[in-house]
């Protein structure tokens, strides 16, 4: 007994002097080896997260996020209770009372590591944030030991509240998201206000294994993880049993889609985003900068809307081109739906067009798996665009059958339909008429489609949309609204095969004399080429560039008149800008400030004072009578449908067709806004013979008025002095005694039957120009002729 006794002793004794050494030896390596290669604090201490480049609306909407990581840095102030409660409840319940290490936990985790290896955590909230800002997630006892004293440090340097507002905005959690309030926009479109408990509970389970737990990749893992979560809040008593009932069984809206923003302006953003990297370098994509645009959110959404919706009922005006891609269906259901989720998968999203697979077909009915695995059967309506490709004797390639890829999309009574992604482009852009501030900017149909930017990028003939400016060239020339202009055939030098150019009127409708007024109204192309050539070509030409147009891109000869140049959206909407405000030119502008992380205003584009005598480009005269004409457009003329639809008597515009239509225009203003609409195939082809810009381009500009106007009240313009009234309209006061202004090529009319030419026995009209004999510049080989 004495010997055991001893021997007990003397293996205590060695066990704690063993334990004693164990503990110095420890303490000695923390001491020597790990303290003195510790980073600075800094990272923590003056913490200065990875904020991303965002986009705003001037009503401070987010349009748009660049950078690597998606983080809102919020004060631990501004999060709600609940969510720093539950991030507690699992992560560290006790970390308001330890010192950074958590022993209690600590020993129950070291039980479980020394029984199976490194199998249980003991990190505290102040620890993760050591690990988050200094090391790797590996454990290893070197990695652990460094991680420990950077806790004490953290501790000693930082108050609580400052330590867990550092994790809640830096933590990683799936997505490319930092933070709780970047996860909640990311998973649920949300601020973090407005989550539910249910939700909370979901992006509490994600620091723990974000891939692992990820509710996009991982749905059923997340939800087990969000029950744990859900029990835990029970078990601490934060939540009531009611509670906890209705977040367990509360559905998830999970977005699937990635980050989403509140209005669609994704080309508004991309432009911001190349203007401010263009400044800031990569910093813009780190500091925090943030961009707010001119743009009215209401408005973009009115513009976008308004374009996706007549894109659509064009191409569908013009059938259905069968589908997208066939695959052969497995008769094994989960190969089934494996080749299912793969083939729609490869299709790119377009907003509301939900790419589906079509499992049966017949003439009255198509069911079809949708790519968030909905189920759909589509009846009556809904096939009507489809019903040649349920025919029987549709060809195999064209025919709907179980397996064809397909789009559908919910119409505005919630039934289901077949539909199609368009192929044709279009764009609208409207500016404030006085400032030149863009109101609205869609830049083509979908962005995720096709990033080319229309209204910046494309060069495309103007057609009819152009004569407005060669009437006023003609108005500064002294011609009036009254004057009569010949419309009948004409030939000039210049068509193709050394044949004259014959340039036609749309309807092959010939009205003989007409007054410029009506011309314009009507689109007539051949009194438009007399009344360039009565003006003078070169000056017409050089007339264009008082409007900011490219004169390189615009041809010197008679086809000028019918819009054969070349211009972009951006550039009519500045240019009919001059008609709309005065006669002044405006420089259209998107960015009007950009602030750093804290609001410091870094620069800032105040609306320029335009109305000023040196913007001026347009003799007030000549603008009240345009301004005149343009209004005629919309009252009696080819954009009559705007003025019919909008209610309103100032509107004034421009339709254009280009030759074949193979581009649509409508260019605009009232109210103060002026918005231009074109449509077209990036590779031109004829957007159908009896589609014209009243028919493409007129409905999206209408439509977007509708709510751009809807709080603005009519302009209106007093005669200034100078103009007078002749022949039953306005004209320039000097010329009212000027006879060779009253008409155009009047001498060239047809005689009636019986009586001689012109030119034989009866003299000429007066001071009326004759067509030269040899014209300054012929015509391309193949002009176009268009119309509206």
């Amino acid at each position: 007994m004495t010997v055991n006794r001893r021997f007990v002793i003397r293996a205590l004794i060695a066990a704690g002097v063993a334990a004693v050494l164990g503990v110095a030896a420890v303490i000695g390596y923390l001491l020597v080896v790990v303290s003195p290669n510790l980073p600075s604090l800094e990272a923590v201490t003056d913490y200065r997260p990875k904020i991303p480049l965002r986009i705003y609306t001037a009503d401070k909407v987010l349009i748009g996020e660049f950078g690597e990581e998606h983080r809102d840095f919020v004060p631990i102030k501004q999060i709600p209770d609940m969510m720093k409660k539950t991030i507690l409840a699992i992560e560290d319940t006790r970390f308001y009372e330890h010192g950074g290490i958590d022993w209690i936990r600590a020993l129950g985790a070291a039980r479980a590591n020394l029984a199976g290896g490194f199998r249980q955590g003991a990190s505290t909230i102040t620890m993760q944030v050591a690990r988050n800002f200094y090391l790797s997630r590996e454990k290893v006892v070197s990695r652990k030991a460094t991680e420990i004293l950077l806790a004490y440090r953290i501790e000693g340097a930082l108050s609580k509240d400052e330590i867990l507002e550092l994790y809640m905005n830096q933590i990683y959690l799936g997505q490319r998201s930092f933070g709780f309030s970047a996860a909640a926009r990311t998973y649920f479109g949300k601020s973090l206000k407005d989550l539910s408990i249910a939700e909370i509970a979901m992006l509490a389970g994600l620091p723990k294994n974000p891939a692992h737990h990820n509710p996009i990749s991982n749905p059923k893992r997340a939800k087990a993880r969000q029950h744990v979560v859900l029990g835990r809040l029970r078990e601490l008593n934060y939540i009531s049993e009611a509670q906890y009932q209705q977040a367990l069984h509360e559905p998830l809206r999970i977005n699937s889609r990635g980050q989403e923003f509140e209005a669609h302006a994704e080309y508004v953003a991309e432009l911001a985003r190349l203007a401010v990297v263009a400044q800031y370098k990569d910093d813009a994509y780190s500091k925090g900068i943030n961009v707010y645009t001119t743009i009215i959110s209401a408005d973009q959404d009115a513009a976008y809307e308004s374009v996706r919706r007549n894109v659509i009922a064009y191409d569908q005006r013009h059938g259905y081109r069968g589908p997208e891609a066939y695959i052969d269906l497995p008769a094994d259901e989960e190969a089934r739906e494996d080749a299912i989720d793969e083939a729609l998968g490869k299709r790119t999203s377009s907003d509301g067009l939900i790419p589906a697979m079509v499992l049966a077909a017949s003439p009255t009915e198509v069911k079809v798996e949708t790519i968030d695995g909905e189920q759909l059967a589509i009846t009556g309506e809904g096939l009507k665009l489809a019903a040649p490709a349920l025919s029987a004797n549709a060809k195999p390639t064209f025919k709907l059958r179980p397996g064809a890829v397909i789009r559908v999309m919910r119409g505005e009574k919630k039934t289901w339909a077949i539909t199609q992604v368009p192929k044709v482009a279009a764009a609208f852009a409207a500016i404030d008429a006085e400032t030149g501030a863009y109101h609205a900017m869609v830049g083509g149909f979908d962005y995720t489609l096709q990033k080319f930017n229309h209204v910046t990028q494309a060069w495309r003939q103007p057609g009819s949309s152009i004569k407005p400016f060669i009437y006023s060239a003609a108005i500064s020339k002294g011609f009036s609204p009254a004057t009569l202009v010949l419309d009948e055939p004409i030939e000039l030098p210049g068509g193709a095969n050394g044949e004259p150019w014959r340039p036609q009127n749309d309807d092959n409708v010939f009205d003989g004399p007409i007054t410029m007024r009506r011309s314009l109204a009507a689109s007539k192309n051949v009194p438009s080429v007399r009344i360039l050539r009565a003006t003078g070509l070169d000056y017409a030409h050089g007339y264009l560039g008082k409007f900011g147009f490219d004169l390189a891109k615009h041809p010197k000869n008679y086809t000028m008149a019918l819009g054969t140049g070349a211009v972009t959206p951006e550039q009519m909407v500045s240019a009919y800008a001059v008609f709309a405000n005065g006669g002044y030119k405006v420089q259209p502008y998107l960015i009007s400030r950009i602030t750093d992380s804290k609001g410091t205003v870094l620069s800032e584009t105040k609306p320029p004072a335009v109305a000023q005598d040196g913007n001026r480009v347009l003799d007030e005269r000549n603008l009240f009578i345009m301004d005149s004409m343009l209004h005629e457009v919309t009252r009696t003329g080819t954009g009559a449908q705007a003025t019919q639809r909008l209610g309103r008597n100032d509107i004034a515009g421009k339709t254009g067709t280009t030759s074949d239509a193979m581009d649509g225009w409508f260019a605009g203003y009232g109210g103060g806004i002026v918005g231009v609409a074109w449509m077209g195939y990036d590779e031109p082809k004829s957007l159908g013979g009896r589609e014209f810009g009243a028919t493409l381009s007129l409905p999206i500009w209408i439509d977007y008025m509708k709510v751009a106007l809807a709080k603005r009240g009519p302009i209106e313009r007093a005669a200034p002095e100078g103009v007078v009234q002749q022949d039953g309209d306005w004209m320039l006061e000097e010329y009212t005694s000027d006879p060779t202004v009253r008409g155009i090529d009047l001498d060239q009319a047809p005689a009636p039957e019986g009586e001689a030419a012109p030119g034989e026995e009866t003299p000429a009209v007066p001071g009326t120009p004759a067509a030269p004999a040899n014209p300054p510049a012929t015509p391309p080989a193949q002009p176009a002729t268009p119309a509206q």
